[in-house]
């Protein structure tokens, strides 16, 4: 995720080195925290933290664990993933528990994106087997009203909203009336936001939480506000008191230390990750997933998680793994796996969440790939159904018949040839490893 991208680099960068080492001493492992020091403050992460998480990483690095180790790098680097786990803290899960309508009050400031990750928890609650409403609760915001109702025709999902001469207190308490009439299950309340925190916007706040009494009261908060991210969710924490974080935006340039800093600085939980602008793009927060991506581990639950939520067919998985391990993958599947993959998501983060891949699309754009998938479907839909099957008859003629049919060049066409035989033999490579049982993968 591009959130990430420089707070991951530079600790590969720092891990290859230890790598290299037969044996570590005090020297190397205090050289080696000094560095990773420096790159934690430059990503943002407070000091405190980058203090504390040192501290623990190099306890435990020029310990028994370390000095026992054959392969004493890979070892810091295990150290590292296990301690930064612990600094993300637990998992993302709701409080739904009790009587319904649980109500989900969401705070922040003005442009964190509230509104849209409303909409997107909606979606996301209804397709665990709730039956969710909207609360359009912020009478200030030019549109606000507008965008949420729109939110829910787009989604499908009811909007309860009154005049914006209604108090947001009364609306809310009123919206939870609503709900119990509608069997609603679950009630989201998207509050007013501020361009900075106030104590009318506080007062606001804390009548609505005391009025409606919500099971969760999330902050949502822009990633990309970078380190101010931390002190506005202490200022919130400390005069409403929030039960979860959510952290919007993080495919964009932010640096990425506020989402490790947050949680420990306030104690409160991350729920979930807004990935995209897409109504899809949310990610409920698993700690050792993320540590995972930041550390280019990849992250291949996740990558099951997006296609069982797209009803991808296991079936259908498990033919096309098996065709990858015996070599029988043709252009033909080649051209089905790129559709289903579109519908997974941006490319570059599919590629990301795959071990090994993270790091060959470092310098590569989204535009790029898009560009250039355009190019392989135009060429595959201009093959006959013998010629996807079996590329070895493409002779000349062919290829050139081809050419002129997907608008593309006989180099193009001899360029995806040469990449999909390269691929086959990757393939081939791989199945003579020890790969995990694809069932299991699928929870059978």
């Amino acid at each position: 995720m591009a959130m990430f991208d420089s707070l991951s680099e530079k600790l590969q960068g720092i891990f290859k080195e230890l790598r290299k080492r037969g044996k570590l001493n005090e020297a190397d492992v205090d050289a080696a925290m000094r560095e990773i020091r420096l790159v934690l403050l430059e990503a943002d992460v407070h000091y405190s933290v980058a203090k504390s998480f040192i501290a623990r990483v190099r306890e435990r690095a020029v310990g028994v664990e370390v000095a026992k180790s054959l392969t004493p790098g890979q070892q810091v680097v295990k150290i590292v993933h296990e301690e930064l786990v612990q600094t993300l803290g637990g998992a993302g899960h709701l409080n739904l528990s009790g009587n319904t309508p649980h109500v989900i009050l969401l705070l922040g400031l003005q442009g964190s994106g509230k509104t849209t990750f409303a909409a997107k928890l909606a979606l996301h609650l209804r397709r665990h087997k709730q039956i969710p409403m909207m609360v359009a609760a912020d009478t200030y915001r030019p549109a606000a009203i507008e965008q949420l109702v729109a939110l829910g025709r787009q989604i499908d999902v009811p909007v309860y909203s009154e005049d914006i001469t209604s108090p947001p207190t009364q609306i809310a308490v009123n919206s939870v009336q609503a709900a119990i009439r509608a069997n609603a299950s679950v009630v989201i309340i998207d509050s007013a936001g501020r361009l900075q925190i106030d104590p009318e916007m506080m007062g606001e706040l804390v009548a609505i939480r005391d009025r409606v009494r919500p099971k969760e009261t999330l902050l949502v908060a822009d990633s990309m506000t970078g380190q101010e991210a931390v002190n506005i969710a202490q200022g919130f924490n400390e005069q409403i008191g929030i039960t979860g974080l959510v952290l919007t935006k993080i495919d964009g340039d932010a640096r990425g230390g506020a989402a490790i800093s947050m949680r420990e600085v306030t104690g409160v939980p991350i729920k979930f990750l807004g990935t995209s602008e897409k109504m899809d793009g949310l990610e409920v927060f698993d700690p050792d997933r993320l540590a995972r991506r930041i550390l280019q581990m990849g992250d291949v639950l996740g990558l099951i998680e997006r296609a069982e939520a797209l009803e991808i067919e296991e079936e259908e998985a498990l033919e096309m793994a098996e065709k990858l391990r015996t070599s029988r993958f043709t252009l033909e599947d080649l051209h089905k796996q790129l559709q289903q993959a579109k519908r997974l998501g941006p490319l570059t983060q599919i590629m990301e969440m795959i071990p090994g891949l993270n790091q060959s699309i470092k310098h590569v754009s989204q535009e790029d790939i898009d560009r250039q998938l355009k190019l392989v479907e135009a060429i595959i839909n201009s093959m006959t159904p013998e010629e996807k099957r079996h590329p070895k008859i493409l002779d000349a003629s062919r290829r050139k018949r081809i050419a002129a049919g997907s608008g593309t060049s006989v180099q193009d066409i001899n360029q995806l040839i040469k990449q999909f035989q390269k691929m086959q033999q990757l393939m081939k490579q791989l199945s003579r490893q020890k790969m995990p049982d694809l069932k299991n993968l699928f929870g059978q």
